[in-house]
């Protein structure tokens, strides 16, 4: 029995080794950068990357299928609020309307408490918090309703055919749209400074006004707080229906590009992506230019 054993484990090792060896050629698949065909290996379900001066379109995937945008759909909801030029430092009072029965998320901002408009924005665009874009939406005049429909008549206005809104803050997985579509919604979005500045806010610490507390947040994007990205615009979202998503303005190889990753499995795939779509541009800096040269105005 003592000989057996030894040979009977050398003979498992020699035959899990081709299974060994199919794992980590998986692996190598699952992690690589580009394709065989060298694009850029991104693992989100939904991706449009193109230049918003030229309209050019540089990669896509699956770029016109509407799908969930959870807390992307903040970025319409912060436009809508600025174009209505209502008060930034009106105060609201977060009340129980803005307690999230859909998804029972949870919030540090406390029932009863006030917050300036502006706050709110910054907290929504930044950290993502919903009652904060609960309570931007339910103070807009004529209540909920009414904002609803400015956000989608917004929609309209800049030709998103296949995005809808139903809330302002994307707990819904009835809020949808297409790479595509908010590829249009980030460059107008881009325009707006408040958003800019907002968004691309590494962390804010902001003060109750009623017991003088004060709350610490930080961006929902890592790449914003931790990296050497040149970022103009960023928003995330996630709900179980939208996976992790991720829009962003950024300036690669001295060229404003917008990234739309939807639905990306797992924590890190979205930074991953758009890490994979930065390497692949840096490689290819004659896309950018070919770009450039198809649309010279």
């Amino acid at each position: 029995m003592k000989r057996l054993i030894p040979f009977a484990f050398f003979a498992a090792l020699v035959l899990a080794l081709p299974h060994a060896e199919a794992a980590k050629a998986r692996a190598r698949v699952a992690t690589a950068e580009f394709t065989k065909d060298g694009e850029p290996n991104v693992r989100s379900t939904g991706v449009l990357v193109f230049d918003p001066t030229t309209g050019q379109t540089l990669f896509s995937k699956n770029a016109d299928q509407a799908a969930p945008i959870a807390s992307i759909t903040k970025l319409m909801t912060a436009m809508v609020v600025i174009d209505a030029k209502l008060p930034m430092d009106e105060a609201i009072e977060i009340t129980s309307d803005d307690i999230d029965l859909v998804k029972n998320t949870k919030s540090r901002l406390p029932i009863g408490s006030h917050f300036r408009r502006d706050d709110l924005l910054r907290l929504a665009l930044m950290a993502s918090d919903n009652r904060a874009a609960s309570a931007l939406g339910r103070t807009y005049p004529g209540g909920m309703d009414a904002f609803v429909a400015a956000m989608n008549a917004k929609a309209k206005v800049l030709e998103t055919t296949q995005t809808h809104y139903v809330d302002s803050s994307g707990l819904s997985p009835n809020n949808v749209s297409t790479p595509a579509d908010l590829g249009k919604i980030v460059a107008a979005a881009i325009n707006y400074p408040l958003i800019t500045e907002y968004t691309t806010t590494g962390a804010v610490s902001v003060t109750l006004p009623d017991s003088k507390r004060k709350l610490s947040f930080v961006n929902t994007n890592a790449l914003v707080r931790h990296s050497d990205w040149k970022i103009g615009l960023s928003k995330t979202g996630y709900i179980n229906e939208a996976g992790k998503c991720l829009v962003m303005q950024a300036t690669i190889v001295n060229t404003p590009i917008v990234i739309v990753l939807l639905d990306s499995w797992g924590k890190l795939t979205r930074i991953a992506d758009a890490n994979r779509i930065r390497k692949w541009l840096e490689r290819n800096p004659g896309k950018l230019t070919t770009a450039t040269a198809l649309h010279p105005g």
